[in-house]
Formats: C-alpha cells, sequence, structure tokens
C-alpha cells in the first residue's frame, strides 16, 4: 500500500473508532422494510419512475429495490454540493434526469439535511412535466430551523450531527457501514 492509500485507510479507522454509533444495523433494516411497504402501498399500481440520486443513495436503493415488488423504470440522477468537503457550496449536476414528463416519479437519496439540493431536485423534476414527484430519503435529519421540504418517506430521524454510513460518507470514506454513525 503507497503512503497516501496508508495514510487515507488509518483516517478511516480512526474516523470509525472515534465516532459514535446512532442506529444499529438491525434498526437500519427494519426502517428499510417499513419503507418498502408504506412505497408500495402508494406507488405499486402507477409504475413509478425511480430516480436515485448517486452516490449517496447507491446503498438505499440497492437495498430498497429488491423490495419493491412491482414493476418500476430505474434511473439515476447526479448533484454534488458537497465533494470531499463537510459543509455544501453551489450545485453541480454531473447528470441530470432524463425521461420524466408524463410519469409518477420517486427520487431516493441518503439523507435530507437542510433539504436544500432535494428541493433543487424536486423542481427540476416538475418543471420537466412530472405527473407527480414523491421523495424518500433514509436519514432525516433533525434540525431547529425549518427545511424548504420535508420527504415523503423517511427511514429514520438523525441528530443534527454529522452522520455517515449507509450510503452517507464521511470525507468520501464508510458509505458502506450498514448502520449509520456520528462524528465526534
Amino acid at each position: 500500500m503507497n503512503a497516501e492509500l496508508k495514510f487515507r485507510y488509518e483516517e478511516a479507522q480512526n474516523l470509525l473508532q472515534n465516532a459514535q454509533l446512532i442506529h444499529d444495523e438491525t434498526q437500519c433494516e427494519l426502517a428499510l422494510q417499513r419503507m418498502a411497504e408504506d412505497i408500495s402501498r402508494d406507488l405499486s399500481d402507477s409504475y413509478p419512475l425511480v430516480l436515485a440520486v448517486m452516490g449517496g443513495a447507491a446503498v438505499f436503493t440497492g437495498k430498497l429495490l429488491p423490495l419493491l415488488r412491482f414493476p418500476l423504470d430505474f434511473d439515476y440522477i447526479h448533484i454534488s454540493r458537497y465533494g470531499n468537503k463537510l459543509e455544501g457550496g453551489m450545485f453541480d449536476w454531473l447528470r441530470e434526469p432524463h425521461n420524466v414528463a408524463g410519469r409518477d416519479v420517486l427520487i431516493l437519496d441518503d439523507i435530507l439535511d437542510k433539504g436544500t439540493t432535494m428541493f433543487e431536485i424536486v423542481s427540476i423534476i416538475n418543471k420537466m412535466g412530472a405527473k407527480s414527484c414523491r421523495t424518500a430519503v433514509f436519514a432525516n435529519k433533525l434540525l431547529s430551523e425549518e427545511k424548504p421540504m420535508y420527504a415523503d418517506y423517511v427511514g429514520l430521524d438523525v441528530p443534527d450531527r454529522y452522520v455517515f454510513g449507509y450510503g452517507m460518507d464521511a470525507k468520501q470514506m464508510w458509505r458502506n457501514l450498514g448502520a449509520i454513525y456520528a462524528m465526534k
């Protein structure tokens, strides 16, 4: 392992060792099951277009889709405000949505933080002529201030801290964890 990779590896190990467990794997899986039931109840007869927001929604999407036992079309979008930073900046569309006109759309993302990214995505989807647009996030950050929008489906609430795991990253690390942690 070269020096840069060794440094990143040690940084990742240190980050996890100093983190606080917020929701364990069992809690995450139960929340996912509940979300799948709610989404199925509401969208099973509509043949929706499901759009995952990459890269955070990859884990959530990969676990959720097999639980949705109805026909759907799947695609992804990629918008970023973070990169490798801990705070958001300007929107950067890396892949815009396609073929949404006249469709019932379900947007999947890892977390609804301040809600500005999801608000932007929903606005674009609606401008593109979607029949309806619903949102599902695995984690909803509990903030003291109002958000511009709230998700239609939420897996788990998380505290107003920097959280990672279950698709959410900390410095581009630990998306692959099956539980949710908070940085100290």
